[in-house]
């Protein structure tokens, strides 16, 4: 361990079914983890089933896993705070523990998307509401890592990204087991970026295979999206090989091909003609992509990328445009070289 990095608990903030699963993973190496929940009834309960039944049913919490409710006890002497809540309210739960959070902690976001309307990662929301808090130990992971395949030991693997190379091996010692393995980047734009706009890929290929367009078909939607998300990514600051990584096309290719993702479902949805309030309205979780298609589209535009896919996308989703008329939509566009 680095001698300028603190040294002390980690504390969870969320218990959602990543949050839960990253507090586990840690707590089972021995290391005395906080879950900072929304209630203390929701801390009791988890205190009393020794699980989040709901959402990680019998996997037990580790004896060095204490959930919490007040900010107070759960961020005490943290040496390590992993951010682990929806984009659309990570802003409304950071001001709620931003003064609690110590000054040498290491700050990590887990959360796949961006903040409307103006497209804010989540490290910049980290940024804006921590003026006084170190920027270099402000952190982000992301990459292929499904977490009903994390949590029960399959092998995974993962990236951490932070200006400052002590914070990212924190993070590193912290998360790494045997069956996850973290790597390193300096690159906190692309794993941001990548990690949440390949959300929208993810929708997309939903569509395709709920369409039955064929592997042809969903393997090209899949390269062109990918070429979409490094194209903004470059636009706004990211490393292009970052895109050809665990947190580009390792996350692509998990979220596009796999039944555990919420993104993939609703896009398999859409190609059954229901609405996205009719699918959005039975899910008991948050397919993130939604709101990164509107966030990525003001990005776009104000960058001057062109992201056709994601264009095609948001009018499915917003504007009622039938799944089935994307493929020729897409399939008509002017003749051009690939790259």
């Amino acid at each position: 361990m680095a001698a300028d990095l603190p040294t002390g608990p980690t504390a969870v903030v969320g218990a959602t079914t990543w949050g839960a699963t990253l507090a586990i993973l840690t707590a089972r190496a021995g290391v005395p983890v906080r879950l900072l929940c929304r209630t203390a009834g929701e801390a009791d309960e988890l205190r009393r089933a020794g699980e989040l039944a709901r959402r990680l049913p019998n996997v037990p919490f580790p004896a060095s896993l204490s959930p919490e409710h007040d900010p107070r006890t759960a961020l005490h002497d943290a040496r390590l705070v992993i951010i682990a809540v929806p984009s659309d309210r990570f802003r409304e739960n950071l001001r709620r523990i931003a003064d609690r959070i110590p000054a040498d902690a290491v700050v990590l976001s887990v959360t796949k998307g961006l903040e409307l309307p103006a497209g804010l990662r989540m490290s910049e929301v980290l940024a804006q509401e921590l003026p006084y808090h170190p920027p270099e130990r402000i952190a982000a992971l992301s990459g292929p890592n499904l977490a009903g395949e994390v949590i029960a030991g399959k092998p995974a693997l993962t990236v951490v990204a932070a200006a400052d190379e002590p914070a990212r091996r924190l993070v590193q010692d912290t998360l790494m087991s045997p069956a996850f393995r973290v790597y390193t980047s300096d690159d906190v734009v692309g794993v941001e970026l990548g990690g949440s706009l390949k959300n929208i890929i993810a929708l997309a290929a939903g569509m395709a295979d709920g369409l039955g367009a064929g592997d042809n078909a969903k393997a090209a939607l899949v390269t062109r999206g990918l070429s979409e998300i490094g194209r903004l990514g470059i636009a706004a600051g990211a490393q292009l090989m970052t895109f050809a990584g665990l947190a580009g096309l390792g996350d692509v290719m998990a979220t596009c091909s796999s039944p555990l993702s919420r993104n993939r479902r609703v896009g398999e949805e859409l190609a059954k003609g229901r609405t996205l309030d009719e699918i959005l309205a039975g899910m008991d979780a948050v397919a993130e992509g939604v709101n990164t298609t509107v966030a990525a589209l003001e990005m776009a535009e104000r960058l001057d990328v062109d992201m056709p896919i994601t264009r095609l996308m948001s009018r499915v989703l917003f504007e009622g445009l039938p799944a089935a008329e994307c493929i020729p939509a897409l399939m008509e566009r002017p003749p051009r070289a690939e790259w």
